[in-house]
């Protein structure tokens, strides 16, 4: 019988989760898993949690949390053979969705035991972590207005979090009100970038900005290479525009928007940017060193999982 630790972040998400993720556990039970439920009761908590699952064997690690609840859970089993699973409770679940996996919210309540029957049933699969400055990272960094976002942001309280995207929004209209961009440079494979940029997000899934938007078309999880997207501009204007921009997917050939990929990848700014990690804010940086940690980390995948995440497979 495989076994498994269920370890879930109660400040994640806009719902109280725990009584939904002992059914999820529940679930699991019926299909074959020993699972251990436990309460992380704080953020801080998460890491050394996480690794002790690795530590004691466990085939899986089922997290139950946002996307930074699960980078922080990716971080501490990289290089270990226990998977991640991932069970969605946070805001946004960009990985989740990326996954297939079903959204958990007042009119799926039932979509944790949904999840977990379909991660208990599906198949292991190894994925990428990226390194920004030796810190670990499973699906984006950035710097820029973005990031300014996200560090002026969080964390926030549970109420807050049921407006989450309008909160957003306005967050991200005001700060670029007096946003001017980053004089950036950017290295890697022998070339060099620089420009005036509005954000630089180095991508490991094609989704960003809480799955609204798609800004690496074509980013695969499991390739070895990180996606870099470098988004030019300095005005409330152009942010606007760049928006447009990447909705409506023309920010591909657009003047301003340089996109390379690469394993290793050095930025720096003349002056001090924010950062964030999975979208979590990690304080201000003027130099970025980048690589990749090639499929360092097992995930559990749904049998109808997301195909675009992965690289087709090679025949033979």
């Amino acid at each position: 019988m495989p076994t498994g630790r269920l370890i879930f972040n109660p400040a994640a998400g806009r719902l109280p989760a725990k009584p939904y993720l002992e059914r999820a556990s529940l679930v699991l039970g019926e299909h074959g898993w020993d699972v251990e439920l436990i309460n992380a009761e704080n953020p801080s908590n998460l890491f050394p949690l996480c690794q002790r699952a690795a530590e004691d064997g466990c085939d899986a690690l089922f997290i139950a949390g946002g996307d930074g609840t699960v980078g922080t859970a990716a971080s501490a089993l990289a290089g270990s053979e226990t998977a991640l699973g991932v069970l969605p409770t946070g805001t946004a679940n960009v990985l989740a969705q990326e996954l297939g996996l079903p959204r958990f919210d007042l009119v799926h309540l039932d979509a944790l035991e949904r999840a977990a029957k379909e991660l208990a049933t599906g198949r292991v699969r190894r994925v990428d972590l990226g390194m920004c400055n030796e810190k670990p990272f499973l699906l984006w960094a950035g710097i820029g207005l973005d990031a300014k976002v996200v560090n002026a942001m969080e964390p926030r309280e549970r109420w807050e979090k049921a407006f989450a995207t309008t909160q957003y929004a306005t967050q991200a209209l005001w700060d670029s009100l007096q946003w001017k961009g980053l004089d950036l440079k950017a290295k890697a494979g022998g070339y060099e970038w620089r420009g005036r940029m509005l954000i630089s997000v180095a991508c490991n899934i094609p989704a960003y900005a809480g799955g609204l938007l798609e800004l690496a078309p074509g980013a695969k999880i499991d390739d070895g290479l990180l996606d870099f997207w470098l988004i030019g501009g300095e005005t409330t204007a152009d942010t606007l525009m760049r928006v447009f921009q990447i909705f409506r997917g023309t920010h591909i050939d657009a003047p301003g928007v340089f996109h390379f990929r690469d394993s290793e990848a050095i930025l720096s700014t003349e002056t001090e940017a924010y950062l964030q990690l999975d979208g979590e804010p990690h304080g201000l940086v003027n130099s970025m060193v980048f690589r990749t940690e090639k499929q360092a980390l097992k995930v559990l995948v749904p049998s109808s999982g997301e195909a675009r995440l992965f690289s087709p497979a090679k025949p033979g």
